[in-house]
């Protein structure tokens, strides 16, 4: 195995163990609410945890099919079975639209995150090593990613399979983790790190 292919295998190992645990850590999160403190409205303007929890779970879904992993597991039918309150995952809607986002059924969202978080890290551990440069977005991009960290990072050349991975699923679900964690405490619940 030549030192590039080895050390893509290092980073391919590091990228699975780093998503794993934010995934851990929202189960863990998930697993220490309830719906009442997930639908929990604080006030107008502070989107309920359940934006969060469904933004993320969505984008991720998306995301791992745009980057060549599996197709996306969330359709009508799981909207419908959970009870979504806005049936979207709110990238490109307002927060006035995103305030009305509920689950309705939360054994049912649980199932679909479970099912997200498999898919992606299915996806990421059996990603062949040499696929990580390839490119999957070049400029000018899409009016839905123009304004987006991965494309500040692609600029001129790019977004690659590994950039599309680190922003789109990885720091993405780090970024929604941070809001929860701080929502947590707007429901009389602590935060899930030091």
């Amino acid at each position: 195995m030549s030192e590039t292919a080895l050390m893509d295998s290092s980073y391919r190992a590091s990228l699975v163990r780093r998503v794993r645990t934010v995934h851990a850590l929202y189960l863990e999160a998930v697993d220490s609410m309830t719906l009442a403190h997930v639908n929990h409205v604080a006030r107008e303007g502070v989107l309920p945890i359940a934006f969060s929890l469904v933004h993320q779970i969505l984008i991720e879904d998306t995301s791992r099919a745009l980057a060549g992993g599996s197709s996306q597991v969330f359709n009508d039918q799981w909207a419908k079975r959970i009870g979504l309150g806005v049936p979207t995952d709110g990238k490109e809607e307002t927060v006035a639209v995103m305030m009305h986002q509920r689950i309705g059924e939360y054994d049912a969202f649980r199932e679909l995150q479970s099912a997200v978080f498999s898919q992606t890290e299915a996806y990421l551990a059996s990603l062949e090593p040499d696929r990580f440069d390839d490119l999957l977005v070049t400029p000018p991009y899409p009016s839905r990613l123009a304004n987006t960290f991965s494309a500040r990072l692609g600029g001129d050349v790019g977004i690659t399979r590994a950039d599309a991975l680190e922003s789109w699923i990885y720091q993405h679900a780090l970024r929604h983790l941070g809001e929860i964690e701080h929502a947590r405490s707007l429901v009389g619940l602590g935060g899930l790190t030091s």
